[in-house]
């Protein structure tokens, strides 16, 4: 298959591309994604959330070539056998590139890493692990003035599926590509990767070296994302744009829906911004505090 462009052999499908114009289609579809919902602003200081997987480290690196004042913002759950590998990918890209990188952990937060936390309590891992990882990400990119994240299409595409299959509507202000709906305590998150698919990043983090193999949370198999991911991937197997097609007519409907913004109090325990009277985090912690670490 020759590319679209040129007469070399074409290291993408769709479109066809060689290596250099698939680069350039990609950075031009995130460039356009971030002036068309003015995502990022010249002089902003950038907090890039990192994992370490193929998406964030195409968002560090990406916005680290347009812009100034990028810093990598870590989370250690600790999972074993899947965070520390990688981990060392983010270290290595933010060591290369030059790029600060701040690493904070569960561990550190509260005691606990998380393979601890499961092992003497029964509560769902993407739950707990999804509180804590926004506690610890809004507190870690709090003197910044915008936290971008690696969401992609399928991300996003499977998010609004869930939410409106649980009937969830009051979090459709956190999809899209810029999250929330007006000026908060918190540090504006924005995901300029919202319109590239998962296999066109995939792609370019592999041509770009970022990454050579790919690994998934070892709890991943208990998450209902999974079966949501599982069942939109067969069915755009026959309908390619069914993500992109879904993600436009959200965006488009999300417009006209009621503004109903989430009111905001103070946590009665750690005094972080809530919905209720104590977060979910300090609920979280209340119930850890029972287990005693020389038990573990």
């Amino acid at each position: 298959m020759r590319c679209l462009e040129c007469i070399n052999h074409a290291v993408f499908d769709t479109p066809a591309y060689c290596k250099e114009h698939f680069l350039a289609y990609f950075e031009n579809k995130v460039r356009e994604t971030i002036a068309t919902y003015n995502l990022i602003k010249k002089g902003q200081r950038i907090a890039v959330a990192v994992s370490g997987g193929k998406d964030s480290l195409t968002i560090l690196t990406l916005l680290h070539k347009w812009y100034e004042n990028v810093t990598a913002i870590a989370i250690d759950e600790g999972i074993a056998g899947y965070r520390e590998h990688t981990l060392k990918d983010a270290q290595r890209i933010c060591q290369e590139n030059k790029i600060p990188l701040c690493i904070t952990s569960y561990k550190e937060f509260m005691g606990f890493t998380l393979d601890e936390i499961l092992k003497k309590k029964k509560l769902h891992p993407c739950t707990v692990c999804g509180a804590f990882r926004r506690h610890l990400l809004a507190t870690a990119s709090k003197e910044f003035d915008v936290l971008a994240t690696g969401h992609n299409a399928d991300d996003e595409a499977q998010a609004v599926l869930m939410n409106i299959i649980k009937g969830n509507t009051e979090l459709f202000t956190r999809l899209g590509p810029v999250s929330g709906n007006g000026p908060t305590q918190f540090t504006q998150r924005v995901k300029p990767l919202y319109f590239c698919t998962e296999k066109e990043v995939m792609a370019y983090a592999y041509l770009n070296g970022l990454v050579d193999s790919f690994t998934e949370c070892p709890n991943v198999h208990e998450s209902y994302r999974q079966i949501i991911r599982d069942e939109l991937n067969t069915y755009t197997k026959t309908r390619p744009q069914a993500k992109q097609q879904l993600l436009q007519r959200f965006l488009k409907a999300k417009q006209s829906l009621p503004h109903k913004k989430i009111s905001l109090q103070q946590c009665t325990t750690c005094g972080e911004p809530s919905s209720r009277a104590q977060c979910k985090v300090c609920e979280y912690v209340s119930l850890l505090s029972t287990i005693k670490k020389d038990k573990i």
